[in-house]
């Protein structure tokens, strides 16, 4: 076995990207070689210095990649994130704390260029609360079972003068940028898209060997302006005495008033020989079941951690989101990486806008840097995590009092996988 010191961990280059990718592919357990076309596909993704593998031997045995990205917080400020994707360690090289020296290397870099928070989807649990990371969104799949819906199977369309159209892939690259960044910088926990976001899922640019194209359709609201978009596929499945059981999955739905998802949503339910709806991953509180005239007709399939956060500057971090009451809060943040850890005082004026610097005053609260991710964008209770013993009160009733202060009428979502 070849000892740690003697396998190399650093940022690829170009010549060596091929070799990422297998090894890459073989730690999702996925087929591990790739056609020249997709290569040409995923080469658009690397950036010189952000991706990042483990060598033996020359062989690359770990993975890493990290791209530029912005987090929306709570009261729609965008701050700079180091978006963590593409981890992966083969099966021959495990417990041997390549993620541990690939991490190091790239939230350090992360730092050093002035990003407020690293992001990323956790494949598992367990993995990165060690590296400071705490589960900041959460979100749910509802499985609507159409039939018991209860909604009029002659609906035709919206009833407030919009309506929904059948589109292309082109139509989408052309109104879902837009339409989305209206989405973004209302909603926190939503992360920014690239002009590749929208060429991958639209199948302009092919990350995969096959590309099952989906349906598109757009939702314009009375006056003609683009409110609502979704993307959508279908099976072909038939029961005893030819009878439609078919299945529409969601792949994304993207509305920016109430009645532009009702409609795509009612739109969704109405296609003929169609008896279920899978709706994709959608914020844990999305309005979707009380848009039925049977809520329970959507049953929750899926209810898991979604967007993972870890802060890498305390003070930029809470200054950057706004409160829903005036106060202030000392707070003794631990952070065994080294990076965000200190004493820390918020103070909320009236009008929700905060102010952190460090301080020697004797703290309210003490937490982890995980935990203290866990509550910045507004999703989980103090009180709660100190009755899990992850924050301890260092003053009666703190906790109470940041709940105030930290916690969001409707909880962040984050719509995307990356």
């Amino acid at each position: 076995m070849t000892s740690r010191a003697d396998i190399d961990v650093r940022p690829i280059d170009a010549s060596e990207f091929p070799d990422w990718q297998r090894a890459m592919n073989i730690g999702f357990l996925h087929q591990p070689a790739l056609s020249e076309e997709v290569l040409d596909a995923r080469r658009a993704q690397f950036t010189p210095g952000r991706s990042t593998g483990a060598f033996d031997g020359g062989r690359c045995v770990a993975t890493f990649r990290s791209f530029a990205q912005e987090l929306t917080a709570v009261g729609g400020a965008a701050v700079p994130a180091d978006a963590v994707t593409n981890v992966t360690v083969s099966p021959t090289h495990r417990r041997r704390g390549l993620l541990t020296r690939m991490m190091a290397q790239d939230l350090a870099a992360a730092k050093e260029r002035g990003d407020v928070v690293a992001t990323l989807i956790a494949a598992e649990y367990p993995i990165y609360g060690r590296y400071g990371f705490g589960p900041a969104t959460w979100a749910t799949e509802w499985t609507i079972d159409v039939p018991r819906a209860g909604l009029d199977p002659r609906w035709a369309g919206p009833e407030d003068g919009g309506r929904i159209d059948l589109v292309d892939a082109e139509d989408i690259r052309k109104h879902g940028p837009e339409l989305y960044e209206r989405l973004r910088r209302s909603q926190p926990g939503a992360v920014s898209r690239d002009a590749l976001w929208w060429k991958a899922t639209t199948g302009a640019v092919r990350f995969h060997a096959t590309f099952h194209e989906p349906y598109y359709v757009i939702h314009r609201s009375a006056s003609g302006e683009v409110e609502g978009i979704a993307a959508y596929t279908a099976d072909d499945k038939w029961g005893d005495g030819k009878q439609p059981l078919n299945t529409v999955r969601v792949k994304w739905l993207t509305g920016v008033t109430p009645a532009a998802e009702r409609a795509l949503w009612r739109y969704l339910c109405s296609i003929d020989w169609v008896v279920a709806v899978k709706t994709g991953y959608r914020a844990p509180d999305d309005l979707l079941p009380h848009f039925l005239p049977d809520p329970r007709a959507a049953a929750v399939t899926t209810q898991a951690d979604w967007l993972w956060v870890r802060i890498l500057d305390v003070v930029r971090a809470l200054e950057a989101r706004t409160y829903g009451a005036s106060g202030a809060l000392v707070l003794e943040v631990a952070d065994a990486g080294g990076l965000a850890g200190g004493r820390y005082r918020l103070e909320v004026s009236a009008d929700g806008a905060g102010t952190c610097a460090p301080t020697t005053e004797n703290p309210d609260l003490s937490l982890d840097v995980a935990d203290l991710a866990t509550l910045w964008l507004g999703d989980e209770s103090a009180v709660r995590l100190a009755a899990l013993g992850r924050v301890r009160e260092e003053r009666a009733g703190a906790a109470r009092q940041a709940d105030a202060l930290l916690r969001t009428s409707r909880r962040p979502w984050c719509p995307d996988i990356f």
